[in-house]
């Protein structure tokens, strides 16, 4: 199997664009980064056994089965950020009011359709 950053005519994917953190704003889930980022290595890991599940040519309901365990173990992570985000970021973009509140509202909102629609 090759890599999709090395392949020919495939271009690496891009983080969205955010806007950048400075020292008087700080992400909500900042205090927790150690924690989302151990277990996002360790769904990076759950995935790497699945390619392997297919490689080695598992069941089929075997392999569907880590799929799902995947899928919910990311939807909580995603979760969890949702929560931190709402608690941090919104609750100090209502306070500041205006424009910034309104469009960290929007951006929430969008957010959990995303979430809902996955």
């Amino acid at each position: 199997m090759t890599d999709p950053e090395t392949e020919p005519g495939t271009e690496p994917e891009t983080e969205p664009e955010t806007e950048p953190e400075t020292a008087a704003h700080r992400h909500g889930y900042i205090s927790d980064k150690t924690k989302y980022r151990n277990r996002l290595r360790r769904l990076e890991g759950q995935v790497r056994g699945i390619d392997r599940m297919v490689a080695d040519e598992r069941y089929c309901i075997d392999i569907l089965t880590q799929i799902s365990a995947v899928t919910k173990a990311l939807e909580n992570v995603a979760l969890g950020l949702l929560d931190d985000h709402l608690r941090h970021c919104v609750v100090d973009a209502v306070h500041t009011g205006g424009e910034t509140a309104e469009h960290k509202l929007t951006e929430a909102s969008e957010a959990i359709a995303r979430l809902v629609r996955s």
